[in-house]
């Protein structure tokens, strides 16, 4: 009976339909790395070898280079969802280990960035177009009139995107109503609590009000209760009560993606790497997996790699949390990113870089943050980077991008149930977020947000790709047409993970491609 490594080779050769003689599939299966080595026989077989024997695999094992680093594994994520756990091949090579020669690695940190080595890449690429930066635009003084300038502007936009779906009443007009007639609210969530007999009451604000909605225990949409959060914008339908006083619920409405949604896609084959949370400057930074990503990229296989995102936490930063210094490789904040620069310039330079900040970086904590200052833009001038402000939305080749270094994922993932936000399945409160159409719904918490007089945080315009990181564990998933991708990290298990059993996503790197939006994931 085949063993499950032997099942798992006999069924990604019948996905690219090859058949095997037991003998092929023992080998195999006997190997380091059952998977990434039959990728790569998926790769140097004949086109004309339907059968694959022992002798077939071992003579095409035999002509593999040496310096054959990274076993992508590529998903179509329409319509299932992905997480490292599921689908990632930790692998480098055949045995597990990485074969660069130290003479190779020199080569490709000496090129600082040169595109000799793909040349293959296209020259008609279309302009990046940038919006919702809040980079120059920040104004907020922290005085009262911002939060309530804030507010006004995150209702106005939610609300409007609820207005169609809803005959919408204002609270003051819903109090005049008479008793027993169907109405419907559209208002910020101001209190969630429980009654006495088990019900849940939903207090609702807007411009003019509040007003009290009272969802029912054993109705359908009481499970919808768990996924709420105070302060997001919602719709509720129902009837009033004899006194008008308070609305039965029969429907909670978010302000959410259509479900008819289509996303956008390149008129032509070209892709983008997605990476995020670096952490240069950590004693846990893996640089040589670093390496490894960065000469894979001037080989021929990644010339459609075009665009380099990078969404947040490019060095470890200083001062960050309680103990840092003791985990610091390089404990001055500007050398750090100097550094970061030189780790830059092993990338081509006929690939575009678009960053954003994160919260490690040196920036201000509280969002909207605006992208760095001139400084340290001196210091990371390597391609003509394009820096940007978190969040910010990014669109290449008619594909939108929004970026978004993603602390808020740690609210959500404290407040809603594990079956709607995980750190194991990244992608899963990222769906939250484009449901609730906010990146970060709770005001205050652990949360520091900028009370501007425009809410930058609005998921205003619907994105064709949702691109995270922050929590160090990757996942990706299609929510209803849209792309969301957690990138993983770039730094290895540091104590405060062990501490918490959280085991990060390290050195793989989600590729995707623009005219499709289908995902690889390449491991170094």
């Amino acid at each position: 009976m085949y063993s499950e490594s032997s099942e798992q080779v006999v069924q990604l050769l019948l996905d690219h339909g090859y058949n095997a003689d037991p003998d092929a599939v023992k080998y195999l299966s006997n190997l380091d790395n059952p998977q990434a080595a039959t990728h790569e026989i998926i790769q140097s077989v004949p086109d004309d070898t339907l059968i694959l024997t022992s002798n077939i695999v071992k003579q095409a094992l035999d002509g593999i280079p040496e310096n054959q680093t990274s076993s992508p594994q590529s998903f179509n994520t329409d319509p299932s969802v992905s997480s490292a756990d599921q689908h990632l091949d930790n692998s480098k090579n055949l045995s597990g280990q990485s074969k660069e020669s130290p003479d190779e690695m020199e080569g490709v940190n000496s090129s600082a960035g040169s595109s000799s080595r793909n040349s293959g890449r296209s020259l008609e690429r279309q302009t990046v177009d940038i919006c919702g930066d809040v980079t120059g635009e920040s104004i907020g003084t922290g005085e009262y009139d911002d939060f309530v300038k804030l507010f006004r502007d995150r209702y106005e936009k939610l609300s409007n995107q609820l207005r169609s779906r809803v005959n919408h009443r204002p609270t003051d007009s819903v109090e005049k109503m008479s008793g027993g007639s169907d109405a419907a609210l559209i208002g910020m969530v101001n209190d969630v609590r429980s009654t006495s007999n088990g019900h849940w009451l939903i207090e609702l604000e807007d411009p003019h009000g509040t007003f009290p909605c009272l969802i029912m225990k054993d109705r359908d949409i009481a499970e919808v209760v768990d996924e709420l959060l105070l302060d997001e914008v919602i719709a509720v339908e129902g009837t009033l009560s004899d006194d008008s006083g308070i609305l039965f619920a029969d429907s909670v409405r978010f302000p959410d993606i259509p479900r008819t949604y289509t996303p956008s896609t390149a008129d032509r084959h070209v892709q983008a790497a997605l990476i995020s949370d670096v952490h240069v400057g950590s004693v846990d930074f893996v640089e040589d997996a670093w390496h490894q990503f960065t000469s894979w990229l001037h080989k021929p296989e990644a010339e459609s790699i075009e665009y380099l995102l990078i969404a947040g936490d490019m060095v470890e930063g200083v001062g960050v949390y309680p103990g840092q210094d003791e985990e610091l490789e390089i404990v001055d904040i500007y050398e750090q990113y100097e550094q970061f620069s030189e780790y830059l310039k092993e990338v081509p330079d006929d690939i575009e870089i678009i960053m954003i900040p994160g919260n490690h970086d040196a920036v201000r904590l509280a969002e909207p943050q605006p992208g760095f200052d001139q400084e340290l833009r001196d210091i990371m001038a390597v391609h003509d980077a394009r820096i940007s402000g978190n969040p910010s939305t990014v669109t290449i080749e008619g594909v939108s991008v929004l970026m978004y270094h993603g602390v808020s994922l740690d609210e959500l993932i404290a407040e809603l149930p594990d079956d709607k936000a995980t750190y194991d399945d990244p992608h899963l409160p990222m769906h939250q977020l484009l449901k609730k159409r906010h990146l970060a719904p709770q005001y205050g918490g652990h949360m520091r947000l900028a009370p501007e007089p425009e809410d930058y945080l609005v998921i205003d315009e619907i994105p064709d790709i949702f691109h995270t990181g922050h929590v160090h564990k990757r996942g990706f998933g299609k929510y209803h047409g849209v792309l969301a991708i957690n990138s993983g990290c770039w730094q290895s298990q540091t104590e405060f993970q062990k501490s918490v059993d959280l085991v990060p996503d390290v050195a793989g790197v989600p590729v995707v491609d623009l005219d499709t939006l289908n995902v690889t994931v390449h491991t170094f």
